[in-house]
């Protein structure tokens, strides 16, 4: 169904960051609208790329021309005169008000925004489930449509029967993962595991082909998952000290490896590290995790699944291993700490590299759509199979080096987005052997995007 322009709410002439306006980072995507004939037109959608908004402003392409220049270092005639084309101080008005209304500009609607959602995060002691319920809610309607649940049913109800079907799906997807594998079953834990954090439809291969061989080895006590910070503010690593819920129930948060990684990093690097905590608040590579350590590990005896910290970890090759801005927790530190925590606290600890690998296609910017089998499609996603296998084999032989350098150099062409966690995993657990057990690419039917992952095992 097309969406419909909203009103636009007033422009503000008295408001400076409205007279002046520095545009917050968004990503656009095209979005079809219904002008006042009743005809479908072409707009471009505007949402807030770090997450805290989930306003979205529907705007005419042509305002690509406009935005580069919202920095905060021109007024609103000064960007109306460099861009020229037509473009007027009534339209301008306009458009500031609807990116200042959606909180896409750095002011007070914004901050109002930010701050009612810390308030929010502080509240609780664990984040809720926000991928995974989409998923969730999913399975329930096919459930309705099945008519196994009728759409009527109470949320409790219609909540029991989607924790049962996601149990029932993910022992699906294990059976079909390991179906023909020689070892479908591991008996000792490993030290770390590389998992995607792909949505389960595209990533369910490989999050099945590792989590589906520790249904029957040793519990950890502890979970540390390192994932990737798609939408924060955090410069270097970031964790969080709250605990994560899916349909599946409650994983709490480690207290215990949170103490200890403070008391390693020290008072300025054990606050920086926890800084940026709200970046996790809808940070799904940490999430997407948490049911399948539900499904696996279960309960213990006093019916607690295991305990879990979320840290996300920043790209090491672009400023060799520190912060971004030199403000964050570097990379060496962090792994220094966490090798001290892993190696002293009592019980099993599992480190889960919440990784998805190579990000191409038209979608992300490349000119060559990547379905079928002529060329140059072929081709291209060859080169692509080809590029990462060369990555994957330092990652299998540990050569951390090799694999940053090959990264900084090539300036990450396929756009690797977990490069940072991979590296951490393997430097903290130094493994003794590195296992690939299985590489997978996702390709929409129309070639537009490609993301491949990867399952391994560490020991």
């Amino acid at each position: 169904m097309a969406q419909q322009p909203q009103p636009f709410p007033p422009f503000d002439p008295k408001a400076e960051h409205q007279n002046r306006p520095r545009l917050r980072p968004v990503r656009g995507f095209p979005a079809n609208a219904q002008n006042e004939r009743g005809e479908q037109v072409q707009m471009l959608g505007l949402a807030d790329a770090t997450q805290i908004s989930d306003k979205v402003c529907l705007m005419a392409p042509a305002v690509q021309l406009v935005l580069p220049l919202m920095d905060g270092t021109r007024d609103v005639d000064q960007i109306i005169t460099q861009v020229g084309k037509g473009l007027n101080r009534t339209i301008m008005e306009q458009i500031i008000a609807q990116l200042d209304d959606a909180g896409l500009l750095e002011g007070p609607t914004f901050e109002a925004m930010f701050a009612t959602m810390r308030m929010q995060f502080d509240a609780s002691e664990t984040l809720p489930p926000a991928s995974t319920a989409s998923f969730v809610d999913a399975l329930v309607q096919e459930g309705v449509q099945a008519g196994k649940i009728t759409a009527e049913a109470p949320e409790a109800e219609r909540e029991a029967f989607g924790a049962k079907r996601m149990r029932e799906v993910f022992d699906q997807f294990i059976a079909e993962a390991l179906k023909e594998a020689k070892d479908p079953s591991y008996t000792a834990l490993p030290k770390a595991i590389v998992v995607p954090h792909l949505d389960y439809g595209r990533g369910w291969i490989n999050y099945a082909s590792i989590y589906g061989r520790l249904r029957v080895a040793d519990r950890p006590d502890r979970v540390i998952i390192l994932g990737t910070n798609h939408f924060g503010r955090a410069t270097g690593v970031c964790a969080c000290d709250k605990g994560y819920t899916s349909s599946l129930g409650t994983c709490n948060v480690d207290t215990q490896a949170i103490a200890a990684l403070r008391s390693k990093l020290g008072a300025e690097d054990g606050n920086k590290l926890f800084e940026h905590r709200f970046d996790h608040e809808r940070e799904h590579s940490i999430e997407l995790q948490i049911p399948w350590i539900q499904h696996v590990f279960g309960t213990d005896a006093s019916g607690d699944y295991p305990r879990v910290l979320g840290i996300l970890v920043h790209d090491p090759a672009v400023n060799n291993g520190e912060s971004y801005d030199g403000k964050g927790v570097a990379l060496q530190p962090f792994v220094d700490a966490l090798k001290g925590v892993v190696r002293e606290l009592p019980g099993r600890t599992l480190l889960v590299s919440s990784a998805d690998l190579s990000h191409v296609g038209p979608a992300f910017g490349d000119q060559t759509p990547l379905a079928g089998e002529e060329e140059p499609a072929a081709s291209a996603r060859n080169k692509v199979f080809q590029h990462d296998n060369e990555l994957l084999n330092h990652l299998a032989n540990s050569r951390v080096p090799e694999l940053i350098a090959a990264m900084a150099w090539q300036q990450n062409p396929t756009r690797w987005c977990s490069t940072g966690n991979l590296v951490a995993a393997l430097l903290v657990t130094e493994p003794a052997e590195v296992k690939v057990l299985n590489y997978a690419a996702a390709l929409d039917p129309q070639g537009m995007s490609m993301v491949t992952s990867t399952a391994v095992a560490m020991s």
